[in-house]
């Protein structure tokens, strides 16, 4: 049996094969065009979707009939649909910053208490708001609201259903109910039965649409819910249980723990964090972020060090406390401060600093802003006790050891290029009986290298380095 893990990203799509014994089998991928401009950063779902159909219909023609195919999405950015389900509007992206004064309507306090998250302009509803008050026309003619995952599965399969991670991003789920929330429809003044069926991740929508077969080169093939894509990464990262996280070195870093209950301790939305549904009933998970990690090494490597290749780079430095300071802030800030206007800086250089000693303090000040993070989580006791890594950076075994010992927990490298898809294909195979349980699955597919272990010596020495870091955004930011 093949299975395939469909991911919907901002500039591009993929799917991934593998068949029922968690073997990789191929992959398929295209990009599309996001358009920006000042005020407004736009996507187009009709261009999205015939990306999907490109993609599983290249992936069909290499592994053959593909029998079922899980979807997952990024979250926030949502098509409306006509009443011949064509797209009335672009849609906004997360960055966009239509939807500040809508947001800002809300009572903050409600939202924490029913949906989980601090009211922005990011999520769904406050767009949703922003176009029935500037476009009422759109909003009137619109049948259907769905996100991405939903709205692939919609137009796959003609069922328009969305889980519980995935519609924990438009800030209207009741995260205890797992029920829309009519009280900030209401408020907001948008019909919730625009809105998609809410499931758990994992759910089947139905067989693809018999009218689809033929251009897809498929047939009988089951079209399944995944999830937010965030929730998907941890699940491919075998991460299933309270007091795991999994930590996505990637462009962006992402570090997703999984817990068991909704912490009692409201300071956590203060900090920018959102509680999301994890698969499990009952477990939850949120995202803490920052958005230049990946992204801050590739511009060190290309404006500093063009010669050397990242495992050269690795090979000047050892894992002990360097004295310079780096703020990774290169593309403003993610959690805590979710500070877009923030700048990054290198503090501490001198004269006899060399470019090695410039490379480890990047590495080191991307540490400190994530064990700034853990540090924020745990005043939530939320206290993830062992981290698995994926991403680009999860293949630097210096960065990863620097990393265990200023987090001061053990770090294992997981080998998932394709961490994402792999979770989708977990939930996937559990919904056909392929695999009994996500926990059998991720036996399977979830392939650990090696676990760096902190050297307690030096994780002394790095907490005093660290108590130094904690007031660099403070000292910096009044000066950019």
């Amino acid at each position: 049996m093949k299975i395939g893990g469909i991911d919907i990203g901002t500039t591009g799509c993929k799917i991934t094969v593998y068949n029922d014994a968690g073997e990789y089998l191929h992959k398929e991928y295209v990009s599309y065009e996001v358009s920006r401009s000042a005020g407004e950063h736009e996507i187009f779902g009709d261009v999205i979707f015939e990306g999907v159909k490109t993609i599983i219909k290249e992936a069909a023609k290499k592994v053959g009939n593909i029998d079922a195919i899980g979807v997952t999405s990024f979250g926030e950015t949502f098509v409306m649909l006509d009443k011949e389900d064509k797209p009335l509007y672009p849609s906004m992206l997360y960055t966009d910053p239509r939807g500040a004064e809508e947001a800002a309507s809300f009572d903050p306090e409600r939202v924490k208490e029913i949906a989980g998250i601090n009211p922005h302009s990011m999520y769904s509803l406050p767009k949703i708001m922003w176009i029935k008050r500037n476009h009422p026309e759109i909003y009137e003619k619109a049948e259907k609201i769905l996100l991405y995952e939903d709205y692939i599965v919609y137009m796959l399969s003609g069922v328009a259903q969305i889980d519980y991670s995935l519609a924990s991003r438009t800030m209207a789920l009741d995260i205890r109910q797992l029920e829309w929330s009519r009280e900030l429809f209401d408020f907001a003044g948008v019909d919730i039965e625009k809105m998609a069926k809410l499931v758990p991740s994992g759910t089947v929508a139905g067989p693809v649409k018999a009218e689809l077969e033929e251009e897809l080169g498929i047939s009988g093939t089951l079209i399944v819910n995944g999830c937010h894509d965030q929730i998907a990464a941890a699940t491919g990262a075998g991460v299933l249980n309270a007091g795991e996280a999994v930590d996505g070195m990637g462009t962006v870093e992402c570090i997703t723990p999984v817990f068991d209950k909704i912490p009692e301790d409201k300071s956590i939305f203060d900090n920018n964090y959102a509680i999301v549904p994890f698969i499990k009933k009952g477990q939850y998970a949120c995202y803490a972020v920052n958005f230049t990690c990946g992204a801050l090494v590739k511009w060190f490597r290309d404006k500093l060090a063009k010669e050397l290749s990242y495992v050269e780079l690795g090979e000047l430095i050892e894992a002990t406390p360097g004295d310079i300071l780096v703020l990774p802030h290169f593309a403003g800030s993610g959690n805590p401060y979710m500070d877009t206007g923030s700048k990054g800086a290198f503090v501490g250089v001198t004269l006899e600093s060399t470019r090695a000693d410039m490379y480890k303090a990047v590495l080191e000040g991307i540490c400190y802003e994530m064990k700034l993070n853990l540090e924020k989580l745990s005043e939530a006791d939320i206290r993830p006790n062992e981290l698995f890594a994926t991403g680009g950076g999860a293949s630097s075994p210096v960065w990863l050891q620097i990393k265990a010992n200023i987090f001061g927990l053990p770090i294992t490298a997981l080998d998932a290029p394709e961490v994402g898809a792999a979770g989708t294909i977990m939930l996937t195979g559990v919904a056909l009986g392929c695999f009994k349980s996500v926990e059998e699955a991720a036996a399977l597919m979830v392939k650990k290298t090696k676990t760096y272990y902190p050297n307690t010596e030096l994780t002394e020495k790095y907490n005093d380095v660290y108590n130094r870091y904690k007031r660099l955004y403070d000292a910096v930011r009044p000066l950019v």
